[in-house]
């Protein structure tokens, strides 16, 4: 019989092996190829997710210059670059000025902490130490700073780390606007191969599932960053006209809480401080003014989350919310991504399921 002849067994060793070599080669060089694009892969992940996020924008301005790809990049990346760098600009100008001005106090020992209310030391659990701390600060700023010397150069140390962090990140968006710029630039030919590839893994099911990733990155872009941009534009005016200390500092510590759906944890403390420091009237309508604030999210998210996405709302919060505590700023479209490809290929599982028929 054929299968006891020992030409056909070596035959089908051979061909075992030489397609274990194949694969084996394919996976190495995949694995090196993988190595060599590891320090660029996060620059290259953010260019996709913001030339994705802008491309309706691309689609009009491509219209608008007759069809040209190239300027219609250039203008969008030149627009992307301006909404960055411009805000930067002025935080870190403003920024300087306070510790320039702060400096300047403290050198010439006018800087002054009135004492606290009395109402502070009433409070439960931190009234009492609270009250001692501001005490101390208010009588003798100096001394304080003597007997806290250990823990404010920690501080200052972290605070340093967190600056470098945060100036490392701003040159990784400033790059990654500019890959997004060139990816727009060649969007045909990117389109074809994110086509491709969507139907070699999807099969039938890829031009949906193109379609779904595209439609989710955008909605995690107007949901969340765009509503808290928005809801950090008007705490940023709630905390200038209230006369909030260091108001352009809080709006920065605001807009990253609001990202991470926490914005009432900077929101609650700036309510209390007016109430200590203004008038009761002024406090009012600075808690009013923090409301509409956390209102915008209520109100905003839900409808900006919704459109275009083929699965349900909560699926894509849930992915965006998971995927930041797993990889960082960048899972917030990664994890809303990967849990809203699942769902589908898991409702067509179930869809696609044949039903038992009664005889």
């Amino acid at each position: 019989m054929i299968f006891c002849n020992p030409a056909y067994d070596r035959t089908k060793l051979n061909l075992a092996l030489e397609a274990a070599i194949h694969i084996g080669l394919t996976i190495l060089l995949a694995t090196a190829c993988l190595l060599i694009l590891r320090p660029f892969l996060p620059l290259l992940l953010w260019g996709i997710i913001i030339a994705v996020a802008v491309y309706p924008v691309f689609q009009r301005l491509q219209r608008l210059f007759g069809g040209r790809e190239v300027l219609a990049a250039l203008v969008v990346t030149v627009l992307l670059l301006a909404f960055l760098v411009v805000p930067v600009f002025f935080l870190a100008q403003a920024l300087f000025e306070s510790v320039q001005t702060l400096a300047a106090h403290v050198k010439e020992g006018t800087l002054n902490i009135p004492p606290p209310p009395a109402q502070v030391e009433s409070w439960p659990i931190v009234g009492a130490p609270l009250n001692s701390l501001w005490n101390q600060a208010s009588r003798d700023l100096s001394e304080m700073a003597r007997s806290y010397a250990p823990q404010i150069k920690a501080a200052f140390s972290t605070l340093l780390s967190a600056s470098a962090g945060i100036g490392l990140t701003l040159l990784q968006f400033l790059l990654s606007i500019v890959v997004a710029g060139v990816l727009l630039a060649n969007a045909r030919a990117g389109y074809d191969v994110a086509h491709s590839l969507c139907s070699r893994f999807f099969g039938d099911k890829g031009p949906e599932i193109q379609q779904l990733i595209g439609a989710t990155i955008r909605s995690v872009t107007s949901g969340i960053i765009g509503v808290s941009l928005l809801q950090a534009l008007l705490a940023d005016l709630g905390f200038h006209v209230a006369g909030l200390p260091g108001a352009g500092l809080w709006a920065v510590v605001f807009l990253i809480a609001s990202v991470l759906q926490a914005g009432f944890v900077i929101l609650t403390p700036a309510v209390a401080y007016m109430f200590l420091a203004s008038t009761v009237a002024k406090a009012l309508i600075f808690l009013a003014w923090c409301v509409i604030v956390g209102l915008v999210d209520s109100v905003l998210k839900p409808i900006m989350m919704g459109r275009g996405v083929a699965v349900p709302l909560v699926v894509v919060f849930l992915g965006a919310l998971g995927g930041f505590a797993a990889w960082g700023f960048i899972g917030l479209f990664l994890g809303a991504i990967v849990l809203s490809v699942g769902y589908k290929l898991f409702r067509t599982w179930l869809d696609s399921n044949p039903t038992v028929q009664e005889t």
